[in-house]
């Protein structure tokens, strides 16, 4: 059976000793006896447990999890479903009846999509990679239905509110706002876009390794260079900066780093809270289109795989829109790149963007 131990009695309870054939040396993580007896006591009936029915009778969820992250796996939500889980949560116990007791616990007030988001999306993840394993059966989670909400995007004339109120409060986020807002690219796309892979001759940017692991080229509206480069850009390094001149640190789901100015932009232009960072990836799918009409090269700019993904980010909008944007110096059919030539080098000719 097992044993406590710790070396020269002091530190974490170790348990050690062999349980159905399985030798064990691990720590308990406590210098408490009376948790380090607990945690044993739980092993030794866990060790039991399987050598009788088989791991797949026996395994946890929080073990699954920690294969899962292991694995590579996003851990972004998980955290507040490990301690809602606990433990002892078997990883077969795992259903639709668990995950709306889990709903109501920690998502009380929440919206169906960031029930879907936050709860739903990651432990249908850990499960799924479990049963790949054979830990458990493939199953079905039954999602929340989201349908009649409608997900923000900005006018031009709002847009134009933010980009004064970024270049009077925050100036330095007016860059990285330009290459969501003109380009398509996600916030952590455009806080790690290098200078190298800026090309303003062509009005173009390479994005490297994004979100869902497909490189792409993406195209600028001559507006949108003109904001980008409307202060000096860095000579080597990524192009945008935090206040500081420091590059961004870049997180999984990044974004976060450049919020609280965006917020306070966002604030006084007069927009609401619906209003983020990730809004003008939506606006600049719907900007793109309307003024375009090419779902191809909407599909291929924005590095969707799949047509109802770029359909959830481009919203119908309104006939004039195209005209309105061209009124603004939005010109997504880039037509400014095509006349006149521009010479090897050169910047494009923004003389025309006021």
């Amino acid at each position: 059976m097992l044993t406590l131990w710790r070396r020269n009695g002091k530190g974490n309870w170790i348990i050690r000793g062999t349980v159905a054939g399985q030798r064990v040396h691990q720590s308990t993580g406590t210098d408490k006896r009376r948790l380090a007896e607990a945690a044993k006591t739980r092993l030794e009936n866990e060790l039991l447990e399987r050598s009788i029915y088989g791991r797949p009778a026996t395994v946890t969820f929080a073990e699954a999890t920690l294969t899962y992250l292991e694995s590579g796996g996003e851990g972004r939500f998980l955290r507040r479903v490990l301690e809602y889980a606990g433990p002892d949560t078997l990883l077969k116990d795992i259903d639709n009846d668990w995950l709306n007791r889990a709903a109501r616990e920690l998502y009380p007030d929440a919206a169906p999509a960031t029930v879907n988001r936050q709860l739903i999306t990651p432990v249908s993840a850990v499960v799924t990679l479990a049963a790949e394993d054979g830990l458990c059966e493939f199953r079905r989670f039954r999602r929340r239905s989201a349908k009649g909400g409608r997900i923000r995007w900005l006018t031009p004339e709002e847009a134009e509110r933010l980009i004064e109120a970024i270049r009077e409060m925050h100036p330095h986020i007016l860059r990285p706002v330009a290459i969501m807002l003109g380009g398509s690219a996600r916030s952590a796309e455009a806080l790690k876009l290098q200078i190298p892979d800026l090309h303003l001759a062509t009005g173009e940017a390479f994005i490297r390794e994004p979100k869902n692991g497909a490189d792409r080229m993406i195209q600028f509206p001559a507006r949108a260079v003109a904001l980008i480069t409307e202060t000096e850009l860095p000579e080597i390094g990524p192009v945008c900066l935090t206040p500081k001149g420091k590059p961004y640190v870049i997180r999984a789901n990044g974004g976060g780093q450049i919020a609280g100015a965006f917020n306070a932009c966002r604030e006084a232009a007069g927009l609401g809270r619906d209003v983020t960072p990730h809004v003008l990836r939506h606006t600049w799918a719907t900007w793109f289109y309307a003024q375009t009409r090419d779902f191809g090269r909407l599909m291929d700019l924005g590095g969707w795989k799949k047509a109802d993904m770029a359909n959830h980010y481009r919203k119908l909008a309104p006939e004039d829109l195209g005209d309105r944007l061209a009124a603004h110096g939005w010109d997504f059919t880039r037509a400014e790149f095509r006349r006149p030539a521009i010479r090897p080098g050169a910047r494009p000719e923004l003389r025309a963007i006021k």
